[in-house]
C-alpha cells in the first residue's frame, strides 16, 4: 500500500453517522471552502448522498455564518444493487479498449431469460409463460449473486455428486442454460448484467487509483462489506496517501475471542464488518474513532445490544454481567400490540404526536410492506401523507390496476364481476363524462343480475333484449374500445408485443372522457401523475423488450403481463410529508430522525425466515462460492443495532 498504515475509522452506533461525517469532513478542510469540493466521498446508497447534501446544509444553518454557501465535495453511490453506476462518473483513464458495456435492461434481461426458461421445458404443458417468468425473476436474482461473488457457472458441474437426488441432476441440467447460452445471448444485446457491470466499474476505478493515486482525498463511508468488489475498493482507498474507510458503529470493545466467534458467525451483525477488515489486514483495535466527541451517554444500551447478539456459543458470558443502571433504556419504549392493525394505529400515533414538536422528525423503520402501508392509511386520517421509501407496486396504483383489470375483463369473456370491476374503476370512462359512464354500467349491473350471461359481447346483447336502446349503444361502445384485444386474447398464437399494443390501446380508449368544454384523452388520464409516468415506461419497456419474443398463446398473455409488471414501483416524487418517513432496512442505513420507530419485529418479519433456494443446497452454494442465507440475518441485526 502506497501510504503505509491504512486509515480505517469508525463512527459509533450512538453518533449520528452523516452528521458526524460532514462534521469531520469540514474540520478535515480546515474551515478552506475550496478544499471540499476536492475530496471524494464513496457512500453505500444514492439516498445516503442525498442525506449527506441535507447534513451539509444543517451545518451551513448552526454555523458563524448562517446560510453561507457551501460547495460540497464529490459523491459517488455505489449502490448495492447494482447497475445504476454511472461510468462517467468514475476518473477513468483514457483507453477505448477498457469501455464498459451498459447494463442490460432489466425487463429485457426478463424475457430472454423466460424464452431460456421455456425453450429448456421444450413446450411441456406444466410450464406456462408466467410461470417461466417467475422463474427468470430467481435466475436474474441467481445470475446477480454469482456474479457480485466472483463465481462461475462453469464450475456447476462440480456441484451435483451422482449419488444425489434425481431433483438436483434436473436443476443442474436446467441451470446449464446460463453458461451455455446466456453469454451469448448478452453479447448479441451489447450489454453486461448489472452486477458484473458494477464489478467492472468498480474494479477498473480500484486499478486506477492504484497506477495513480489522486492528490486529493478519497474517503468510503459507511461501506459494511459484503460484495468483493466494493471490499477491494475500499482496501484501495484505505492504502492511499490521502484515502480515508469510515465503517458505521464497529464493535471495538469486542475481546479476540468473541471477534474471532463473530466472524465464523454469518448471523451475527458484525459478521459483514469482521470480513471487511479481515480483508484490510486489520483488527478492531487497529480502528480509530472518526471526530472523537464527548460520550453520548448510551454506552450502557450499546454495551445491552451487543450483549443480546452474542454468538451463541459465547451466551455463557451472559452469567458474568452486571446489573446495568435503570438509565440504560431512558428514551427507549416498547409496545406490545395484539395485532397488526392496532399495531399501525400505535406507529400513527408515534408519528403524528412527533408533529406536535416544530421542526421535528419521525421515521418508521420496518421490513413488513404490509405495515407501512396500513401505517400510510392511518396517517391519511389526519391528511397527513408519508414519504414511503419503498413506494407503491405498480398493480396497486389507478393506472396499473385499471391495467390488469382490462385485461381480466376480456380474458374472462365478460364475466359479470371482472367486467363491472373494470367499468366502475375511476379511469372508466369510454369517451363519456365518467358520472354518466358510471350510471351506464350500474343499469348493466342491474340488468345481468341473476343466471350468468353467455360468454362475450354477444352474450351480454342477449341478456339485454331488444328494447334497451340506451345500454346496447354502451355494449357497442365497449366493444370499440376493446378493438382486437378480445380476439387476440382468443388466438391461439399471437405476438406479446401485439397482445400489448392491443391492450394498451384498449386501456387508452376506455379511459378517454367528454366533458362539457373539456374532453380528455385516455392518454392524459391514464399516463398522468407519478403511477401514470410509471405504468407508461412499463409499458414502453414492454413493447421495445417484446420484439423479437416468440409468438404465445394470447390465453397466457394476462399471467406474463402480471409476472413481468411485478417488480414495478411508484414513487411519487414531491407531495409528502417533509417532517416523516417510512425506510425499508436498506433504505434507513446512515440515515437519522429525531424519533425512530422500530415496527414488526416479530418472528419470521424481522429478520426476515432464511429462504429456501431452488436452485442449490446449501453444501452447494459453500462449494459454489455463493453466501448461505443466514448472512441476511446478520445484515438484518446490524440494521437493528444501527437503528
Amino acid at each position: 500500500m502506497s501510504g503505509g498504515a491504512p486509515r480505517v475509522y469508525t463512527i459509533a452506533t450512538d453518533r449520528p453517522f452523516l452528521t458526524t461525517l460532514a462534521k469531520g469532513l469540514v474540520a478535515l478542510a480546515g474551515g478552506v471552502s475550496l478544499r471540499l469540493p476536492r475530496m471524494t466521498v464513496l457512500l453505500p446508497t444514492r439516498r445516503a448522498a442525498r442525506s449527506l447534501r441535507e447534513a451539509f446544509l444543517r451545518l451551513t444553518g448552526e454555523g458563524s455564518d448562517p446560510g453561507a454557501p457551501l460547495l460540497l465535495p464529490r459523491m459517488w453511490p455505489l449502490s448495492s444493487i447494482g447497475g445504476d453506476l454511472d461510468a462517467d462518473e468514475f476518473e477513468f483513464a483514457d483507453d477505448e479498449t477498457l469501455a464498459v458495456p451498459p447494463a442490460i435492461p432489466e425487463l429485457r434481461r426478463r424475457l430472454l431469460l423466460t424464452r431460456l426458461v421455456l425453450e429448456w421445458s421444450d413446450g411441456a404443458p406444466s410450464l406456462l409463460p408466467g410461470q417461466a417468468a417467475r422463474l427468470a425473476a430467481a435466475l436474474a436474482r441467481l445470475i446477480d449473486t454469482a456474479a457480485t461473488e466472483g463465481a462461475s457457472f462453469a464450475e456447476l458441474a462440480k456441484l451435483v455428486p451422482l449419488d444425489l437426488a434425481e431433483h438436483w441432476q434436473v436443476v443442474l441440467r436446467f441451470l446449464n442454460i446460463l453458461p451455455n447460452r446466456w453469454p451469448a445471448m448478452l453479447a448479441a444485446e451489447g450489454a453486461l448484467d448489472p452486477a458484473e457491470r458494477r464489478n467492472r466499474l468498480l474494479a477498473r476505478q480500484a486499478e486506477t487509483w492504484r497506477k495513480t493515486p489522486p492528490p486529493d482525498p478519497v474517503i468510503a463511508a459507511g461501506l459494511v462489506g459484503g460484495i468483493p468488489a466494493v471490499e477491494e475498493l475500499a482496501g484501495v482507498v484505505a492504502g492511499l496517501e490521502r484515502g480515508m474507510v469510515i465503517l458505521p458503529g464497529l464493535d471495538r470493545a469486542a475481546s479476540p475471542a468473541l471477534w474471532q466467534a463473530i466472524a465464523d458467525d454469518p448471523a451475527h451483525p458484525q459478521y459483514l464488518l469482521a470480513r471487511l477488515l479481515d480483508r484490510l489486514e486489520l483488527a478492531p483495535d487497529d480502528v480509530r474513532e472518526w471526530q472523537p466527541e464527548a460520550p453520548s451517554g448510551r454506552g450502557a444500551r450499546l454495551r445491552l445490544a451487543s450483549e443480546a447478539l452474542r454468538p451463541a456459543n459465547l451466551t455463557d458470558a451472559w452469567r458474568d454481567l452486571r446489573p446495568e443502571p435503570e438509565s440504560t433504556l431512558a428514551g427507549l419504549s416498547r409496545y406490545d400490540c395484539a395485532s397488526p392493525q392496532q399495531e399501525a394505529v400505535t406507529i400513527a400515533l408515534l408519528l403524528r404526536r412527533k408533529l406536535e414538536v416544530p421542526g421535528a422528525t419521525a421515521a418508521l423503520v420496518t421490513p413488513d410492506r404490509e405495515l407501512a402501508r396500513r401505517v400510510a392509511a392511518e396517517l391519511r386520517r389526519w391528511t397527513v401523507d408519508i414519504d414511503d421509501s419503498a413506494g407503491l407496486p405498480l398493480a396497486r396504483t389507478p393506472p396499473g390496476a385499471f391495467l390488469r383489470l382490462v385485461l381480466d375483463m376480456v380474458a374472462s369473456e365478460l364475466a359479470p364481476v371482472p367486467l363491472l370491476a373494470a367499468l366502475k374503476h375511476p379511469l372508466a370512462a369510454g369517451g363519456l363524462a365518467p358520472a354518466e359512464f358510471r350510471e351506464l354500467a350500474r343499469r348493466l349491473e342491474d340488468k345481468i343480475r341473476g343466471p350468468r350471461p353467455a360468454p362475450g359481447l354477444a352474450g351480454l346483447r342477449a341478456a339485454l333484449g331488444d328494447r334497451d336502446y340506451e345500454l346496447r349503444r354502451f355494449i357497442d361502445r365497449l366493444e370499440a374500445c376493446l378493438g382486437e384485444l378480445p380476439a387476440l386474447l382468443a388466438a391461439q398464437g399471437a405476438s406479446v408485443a401485439a397482445l400489448a399494443n392491443a391492450h394498451i390501446a384498449a386501456a387508452e380508449r376506455l379511459a378517454q372522457t367528454n366533458l362539457p368544454g373539456r374532453d380528455e384523452s385516455g392518454t392524459g388520464r391514464l399516463w398522468r401523475e407519478a403511477a401514470g409516468e410509471v405504468a407508461a415506461k412499463f409499458c414502453h419497456d414492454l413493447l421495445d423488450a417484446t420484439r423479437d419474443f416468440p409468438d404465445l398463446s394470447g390465453r397466457h398473455y394476462p399471467a406474463l403481463f402480471e409476472a413481468l409488471s411485478a417488480g414495478a414501483v411508484a414513487r411519487p416524487t414531491y407531495g409528502r410529508h417533509p417532517r416523516l418517513a417510512i425506510w425499508g432496512l436498506v433504505e434507513a442505513r446512515l440515515q437519522q430522525a429525531d424519533l425512530i420507530v422500530l415496527g414488526g419485529l416479530n418472528e419470521g418479519t424481522w429478520p426476515s425466515p432464511v429462504p429456501t433456494d431452488p436452485w442449490m443446497s446449501r453444501q452447494m452454494r459453500a462449494e459454489f462460492g455463493i453466501p448461505l442465507p443466514e448472512r441476511a440475518i446478520g445484515l438484518a441485526a446490524h440494521d437493528f443495532v444501527q437503528a
